[in-house]
């Protein structure tokens, strides 16, 4: 079974300007809602350390595998729950520039037996956290 959740905004400022605040981990305290945590590198291969907090629910920490980190393009990770296809997540943030600006999606693509049983439960508050991060990132980027 698979099931996504996808949210786009548009910002105004080049995919390069977002990128940058998107691989600034350290300063995801200060403006970043949904994760307000994460540690390690973005790049493929590696692992990050990830906190996010779901509006309404509990913080919940992960060590996902960054699949891919092309600057101004894309970060995606790879986050499961115990062994593979039990419940696996892979976020992906995309940027493609538009119009002097950059249009920025995020996409979570969860697949594996127990997405069923937990879609309920997670899909209103992850696109609710997607939502207001993507609003307070727009915000953070274009200085308002």
């Amino acid at each position: 079974m698979r099931r996504e959740i996808v949210t786009t905004t548009r910002i105004a400022a080049a995919p390069e300007v977002v990128w940058g605040a998107l691989v600034a981990f350290d300063r995801f305290p200060e403006w970043n809602p949904f994760i307000p945590s994460i540690r390690g590198v973005a790049e493929p291969g590696a692992r990050l350390e990830v906190t996010i907090v779901p509006p309404g629910r509990r913080p919940m920490a992960f060590r996902p595998e960054v699949l891919r980190a092309l600057p101004g393009q894309e970060l995606s990770w790879l986050g499961r729950l115990g062994v593979a296809g039990l419940f696996d997540g892979e976020h992906r943030f995309v940027l493609a520039a538009d119009d002097g600006g950059t249009e920025l999606t995020q996409r979570e693509t969860f697949s594996g037996i127990l997405v069923p049983l937990l879609w309920r439960r997670l899909a209103g508050p992850v696109r609710q956290g997607f939502e207001a991060m993507n609003a307070a990132l727009k915000q953070h980027v274009e200085g308002g």
